[in-house]
């Protein structure tokens, strides 16, 4: 088909193409006119999902980034987030509302099926390369559709805090049970050592030895005196018992200003001084003795001393080790507790905040045209549809029933033309042509 017998079908089906323009057009004037008009507003927040918690610290990782903003935008369609705006405008009193409820025979409660219209008109989506999510409404009141919009924004605010509190309530609920049984753990923990220094006669210092291994040290580290002929000791030499018992005293009486009088570390601390004490009187006696026969406290004194000590403290080298691990369970339970409590008091902290990782962007403007319908784009989208559906009607009916409009539209190439076949030519108007033979004239 040429272009000239496409023009050609057209102009004699101009009929059908001038209908289809002009059903469109009349189409398109009638939404203008009844249907009602539709206005968006739109309100923005910045979602702060790169910034870390301010009261834990913690930051959203980028992998899930994309799935909390899915799940924020399914938030600000939710029942809830609705209900509330529902709640703000007090709609479940508006009689118009209600007669609109109950002409739609719906089975939705009057709450719910209004929220289930805010649902229907909200669309939320995220700015491509931002953290800005935008809340769009769709109302017939310019100036209603502004303030819904604004209520759905602060709605989700109200309801994405609550969600956080409530979580950090419960976990701080579950946290302090936890914190409950670690005391427990803690306390049996120092019970059961307390109760086994006690009958072994074993007491561990601070840096986990024991008093013997403490006293061997002391003795270790005095040095042998070199035997003189001076006169007897009018008084006896401070033992290292003795030096051992007063650092003992001094760290009782710092503990004794922070723990009370039952603290199992305290009772420990009083237990090693008895045994210490005892020590030092023994000590002090067999060096009063030693001064009063005349004796002098020499090297061969202090190391016997030395290796009556060793041999205590490789006898009881296996309760020791006994003794120590059960201080290691302590000091895992108290550090266990020392971490529960904290997060406990975190989560606190974090059911009493009102931060909510979100940003207002100002607030929504109401629209001064209407999003639907648009007088411009639907009467040019009628004109458009009116002159293709024209065109492709008048094509499938030449297509059905053909007809010979010139004579190209018989013309097959390598066929010769026999004859051709024309209808009389119509008569000269013309005066001159009047006067010529043949015309029928005169």
């Amino acid at each position: 088909m040429s272009v000239q017998q496409f023009f050609r079908i057209l102009w004699a089906r101009r009929a059908i193409t001038v209908t289809s323009l002009i059903a469109c057009l009349i189409g398109a004037l009638l939404v203008i006119q009844l249907v009602p008009s539709r206005y968006e507003a739109s309100s923005r927040l910045i979602l702060d999902i790169v910034r870390p918690d301010p009261v834990s610290g913690e930051a959203l990782s980028s992998s899930f980034a994309r799935a909390y903003v899915k799940t924020q935008t399914e938030l600000i369609k939710d029942y809830r987030v609705a209900g509330r705006v529902v709640d703000a405008f007090g709609w479940t009193g508006s009689p118009e509302l209600t007669a609109q409820y109950r002409a739609s025979g719906s089975d939705l409660p009057l709450h719910r099926w209004l929220a289930q219209r805010v649902i229907d008109r909200t669309d939320a989506k995220l700015i491509d390369a931002s953290n800005i999510m935008e809340i769009t409404y769709t109302g017939e009141q310019p100036e209603t559709t502004a303030r819904i919009a604004d209520q759905l924004r602060q709605a989700y605010s109200d309801q994405t805090m609550l969600f956080k509190q409530q979580a950090a309530r419960r976990n701080a609920d579950w946290f302090k049970q936890q914190t409950e049984k670690l005391k427990k753990e803690v306390a049996d923990a120092e019970a059961s050592k307390a109760a086994f220094e006690q009958a072994n006669n074993i007491v561990l210092q601070d840096n986990d030895t024991d008093a013997e291994s403490a006293r061997l040290a002391a003795l270790a580290s005095t040095a042998p005196a070199p035997p003189t002929m001076t006169a007897p000791i009018a008084a006896p030499v401070a033992s290292p018992s003795q030096t051992q018992l007063a650092q003992i005293d001094a760290t009782i009486a710092t503990a004794s200003q922070t723990l009370g009088p039952n603290h199992p570390d305290l009772i420990a601390m009083r237990q090693q001084r008895a045994v210490v004490a005892a020590n030092a009187s023994r000590e002090m006696a067999a060096a009063r003795a030693a001064a009063g026969s005349g004796g002098r406290m020499t090297g061969p004194s202090i190391g016997a001393m030395f290796n009556a000590q060793q041999q205590k403290v490789l006898a009881q080298r296996g309760k020791v080790a006994e003794a120590r691990q059960l201080m290691v369970n302590v000091r895992v339970a108290r550090e266990e507790l020392e971490r529960t409590a904290t997060r406990a008091s975190q989560l606190d902290q974090q059911a009493e905040s009102d931060e909510t990782g979100l940003t207002f962007l100002g607030s929504a403007v109401a629209p001064q045209a209407p999003s639907f319908p648009k007088k411009i784009p639907l009467l040019a989208g009628a004109i458009a549809l009116g002159l293709a559906f024209g065109v492709l009607t008048s094509l499938i009916i030449e297509l059905l029933f053909r007809r010979v409009r010139a004579i190209d539209d018989i013309y097959i190439e390598g066929v010769p033309v026999l004859g051709m076949m024309a209808g009389s030519l119509p008569a000269p108007k013309s005066k001159l042509t009047r006067l010529l033979p043949g015309s029928g004239s005169g």
